[in-house]
């Protein structure tokens, strides 16, 4: 995966959602034991961020101190608009990263979570020609970027960007295919109609798919009783066109091992198999009440120091398992004492929401529900 278009595993090692010890430090030997495997089953592709706390000083140890450097390759990310003031200090962000990742060039570098006012960042400071130059200059190999907004934008973006992104990253999953907000099918057509090969993220919908509700699992276990929740999500992803890596945020050695078993069957989806997804995908859009991934771009500068994601979580088990499970994950969520009834309707984890959550209300909702 050194260079675009080689053939190789599509599954990609998301990591964003490590192991965790108690202490909330990011479990190193555990990490170190599944990048070994996913590298012995003939994987590559290991995707980072400068904004994923930890994640970076984490695969350096696990990972970048422990294999030769061509066996595999390290995407990571620029979030100008997270925190920087000024071009400069969003540009030290690449330097900050190739600190923290022990090497002097990544493989895949990308501008991070393009959309709504997030994209001006990168247009105002300059930063598709420093990144450019950082290209030229060897510490970069490829450059892209990642999206979450609607087609019409991704549009807008690639109209002023095809000659300098090699590629693009987009949230495609089954769920979100048909979706009037994420538009999965829709992004993925426009950055095909402009000859961009693509990353997946989001596979499994930040874990949503791989524990879906019973009605959902109902579906898909009439279409095939042998096949878990998660296969069906990640074969589904895996079968999309142009695709460079697929990326599944694991979090434990079983994941990573259930994941690698998932590719050793895989196969181009048939017709009765789309129509099942179809059917559980209409079924989902029935039950869910937050499109929320848990990302937590939304608590980053939460002046309350709210648990955002985790509320919008309670939301969700609320409506797809029952109240009483909601609630009980609120209690857990909000232990440390901020509560939804809390927030002061600022609108910056609003500004920040990739999925354009109206998350205000939703809290009034859970603060309604669980309080």
């Amino acid at each position: 995966m050194g260079y675009l278009g080689e053939e190789t595993c599509k599954l990609g090692f998301g990591l964003m959602r490590l192991p965790r010890l108690e202490d909330e430090t990011i479990d190193v030997p555990q990490v170190s034991q599944m990048v070994d495997e996913f590298l012995q089953a003939g994987g590559t592709y290991f995707d980072t961020a400068w904004a994923y706390g930890g994640s970076e000083e984490a695969i350096r140890q696990a990972l970048i101190e422990r294999h030769p450097r061509e066996s595999y390759t390290i995407a990571t990310k620029n979030a100008a608009w997270l925190g920087p003031k000024s071009a400069e200090e969003a540009k030290a962000q690449l330097d900050v990263s190739l600190e923290r990742l022990g090497t002097d060039y990544v493989d895949y570098y990308l501008l991070h979570n393009l959309g709504g006012t997030r994209t001006e960042f990168f247009e105002k400071w300059g930063m598709w020609d420093w990144a450019l130059e950082q290209k030229r200059e060897g510490r970069i190999r490829h450059l892209g970027f990642s999206f979450h907004d609607n087609a019409d934008t991704l549009r807008g973006v690639l109209d002023r960007h095809a000659d300098d992104a090699e590629f693009v990253q987009l949230q495609i999953n089954y769920a979100d295919w048909e979706d009037g907000s994420v538009q999965s099918r829709k992004v993925h057509e426009v950055a095909r109609a402009y000859g961009k090969p693509v990353v997946i993220m989001e596979p499994v919908k930040g874990g949503t798919l791989a524990n879906p509700p019973e009605p959902v699992a109902q579906v898909l276990r009439a279409a095939n009783p042998e096949r878990t929740p998660v296969e069906w999500a990640l074969r589904f992803a895996m079968n999309t066109e142009g695709l460079i890596a697929c990326l599944s945020g694991m979090s434990s050695i079983e994941q990573m091992r259930q994941n690698l078993q998932t590719l050793k069957g895989l196969s181009p989806l048939t017709q009765a198999e789309l129509e099942a997804l179809a059917a559980a995908r209409a079924k989902l859009a029935e039950l869910i009440a937050v499109p929320c991934t848990g990302c937590h771009y939304c608590m980053e500068d939460c002046p309350v120091s709210m648990p955002i994601s985790s509320i919008m979580e309670s939301l969700n088990r609320a409506a797809l398992y029952g109240t009483e499970k909601g609630k009980s994950n609120y209690g857990f969520a909000t232990r440390d004492g901020v509560k939804a009834s809390d927030c002061i309707q600022c609108g910056q984890c609003e500004a920040a929401c990739p999925q354009h959550i109206g998350i205000i209300e939703q809290l009034q909702d859970a603060a309604q529900e669980f309080e």
